[in-house]
Formats: structure tokens, sequence, C-alpha cells
């Protein structure tokens, strides 16, 4: 089995702000594996907060070429746990390396990927569309350029319940809130207060990460749901999360890709919270993978090649919220 690595950096239509950053661009990184006449691909973003550049994830994916090339006739599980001991300080690039075989693994089935899990489609979730912080008048403009039946609105700010008011002005689509760790204990009770009266359906990582009897407190008196995104990192944290969130969102970058993701959605199901996906502004490499995973979801956020200007892959399509898978199989993904 032969491996590529290929980096690009993703233009994106408009500047994204969070709470803690802005950016233009999304340097990201794909993964080809090529073995009898087939090809799987898989994608990783670079990210500033967990401390990974392209660069990091290329060297330690070239480091272990020669264990990757004699994996060929293993399962994608037993694949990632064959790589996973290697690359368990490197996430990101498991994750892209795992979406990749489980591509590759797919298509030598002759099958989409969510035809070899025995998923059924059909009732699949619809996608959020995220507006990035900006200037409430940006930010409207924004959410005019593209028509949406649920839009995640970013937060952080002196601003919050103005910028919400303000926008509900202007739709009726659902909204979610994230605050990327942006607010208080007493700011995230008092807000879901106001914004469940806004339209809001859930909020998602108000606190910082690490804040665990906060999430409790907010866990016990929010009167939204909240969903943890970066206190949900790895498959250990999920049980963690248990009582202190009401749901969890799970990241393919973040976890190491397909394989723990699916472990992770059918642990939090058994414990009876909400299950979501969350994107990292990938190309439709990334959120081709994404896409499979929907049957298991309450919520997901795979706008991702809605963010760009231009993608360098072509995959599945998103129109109104809806997912619709193309003709290839495996994940579907294809670079142009």
């Amino acid at each position: 089995m032969e491996i590529i690595l290929r980096s690009f950096n993703l233009k994106l239509k408009h500047t994204f702000s969070i709470s803690r950053q802005s950016y233009n661009e999304q340097p990201t990184l794909i993964v080809e594996l090529k073995s009898s006449g087939f090809s799987g691909f898989g994608e990783a973003t670079s990210n500033p907060y967990y401390h990974v550049t392209v660069q990091k994830m290329m060297d330690d994916l070239i480091a272990l070429q020669s264990i990757i090339e004699i994996a060929t006739q293993s399962t994608p599980e037993e694949f990632w746990k064959q790589m996973h001991p290697h690359l368990k300080q490197n996430m990101f690039a498991l994750c892209a390396l795992d979406q990749a075989y489980n591509d590759l693994y797919a298509r030598k089935q002759g099958k989409k990927l969510y035809e070899l899990w025995g998923y059924d489609v059909s009732n699949n979730p619809l996608t959020n569309y995220t507006i990035g912080i900006d200037s409430i008048e940006k930010m409207i403009s924004k959410m005019k350029e593209l028509s949406w039946p649920i839009y995640k609105i970013k937060l952080g700010t002196k601003e919050d319940i103005k910028i919400v008011t303000e926008l509900r002005k202007h739709t009726n689509a659902i909204f979610r809130i994230d605050a990327n760790g942006g607010w208080t204990v007493h700011e995230t009770i008092k807000n879901a207060k106001v914004l469940r009266e806004l339209g809001v359906e859930f909020l998602e990582q108000p606190l910082k990460a690490d804040d665990w009897e906060g999430h409790k407190e907010v866990y016990q008196k929010s009167v939204l749901p909240v969903i943890a995104d970066e206190s949900c990192q790895v498959e250990a944290d999920v049980a963690k999360c248990y009582n202190h969130f009401h749901g969890i969102n799970v990241k393919l970058v973040k976890c190491g890709g397909l394989t723990p993701a699916r472990r992770m959605l059918v642990h939090a199901k058994e414990l009876h919270m909400k299950t979501m996906v969350g994107c990292m502004t990938e190309s439709s490499v990334g959120i081709s993978a994404i896409a499979h995973l929907l049957p298991l979801l309450d919520y997901v956020d795979m706008d991702g090649i809605l963010l760009l200007d231009k993608d360098i892959a072509t995959g599945i399509t998103l129109k109104n919220g809806i997912t619709t898978y193309g003709n290839l199989n495996g994940t579907g993904a294809a670079l142009i």
C-alpha cells in the first residue's frame, strides 16, 4: 500500500472568527492510500488551538511509512489499533490516515461507507450553516447570503444577546449557539433564558473546556441543552461528559478519525446523550467522510465546504441542509 501526502491552503469566502481567533485560509493535509488499483482519501486541517500544523502531521506520517505500507489486509478497526500507539500524540494525523483507510477499504468492497456499516441514511439530520463572529451588519449579510433552515452562530462577545436578537429579525430558522468557551457560568445560565425565547435549540461549549464544576452547574440549571465540544476530544471524554452535558459534539480530527468516532457516538447513545459531529472547515474530502456518520447523529455541523471560496475535491453536496451522496463508493470523495 502506497501513501501520498498533499498539503493545501483552503481559501475562505469570508474571514471566519470565533471567540479566540480569526482566519481567512485553512491549511489542510490530504492523505491518499493506494492499493490494488484503488485510492482512498482522508483529511485533517491544521489548528493552532491544538498546536497542530500540516508539517507536523506530514512528518509523523512519513516516519510511519514502512509500517503503513504493510497493513493492506487489515480491517479499518485493526488498522486504527495498529496506528494509534504511533500517533496517539497526533490524533489529527491519525484522523486523516483513518479516513483514507476506511475509504480505501469500502471502495475495495464495492460499497459506500454507510452501506458497509449497514446504516440507513433515509432519516439523516440537516446540517447547520455557521455564521462567524463579525459586526452585526456583516453577520446579517452572511445569513442573507445563504438562506438555510438551521444556523449555528458563533458568540463569545460583549454583545451576544444583541447579536442574536438582531439576527432573529431576519429569519425564522433554528438557531444554535457556540460560545467556544467564551462565557462564565452566570452568563450561560442567564443567557440561556433569553436565548430560548429567541428560538435557540442548544448551547455548545459555553465554558472553558476544563471547568468541570462549572459544566455541572450549567447542566443542572440551564434551560437549554448544552453540548460538549472542546470538553469531549477523545473516547475517554464521553464518560466524563455524562451528567455534565446533555450531548457531545465529536470532531474526527480530535478523536483520531471515523473508527473511534463511531465508538464514541454509540457510547453516548448508551448514556442517553445527544450526538453530534462537527467539522473543522475541511474540503469535500473530510466533509464527505462525516456524511457517512449521519445516521448516528441528532445534530450535525458539516458546512465546511460551504465556507470555502474554492473546494479542492468533490463528494457529497449540501442544499438547504440536506445531504446528497455522490456516485463513488467509499466516502465518495475525489480530488479535483
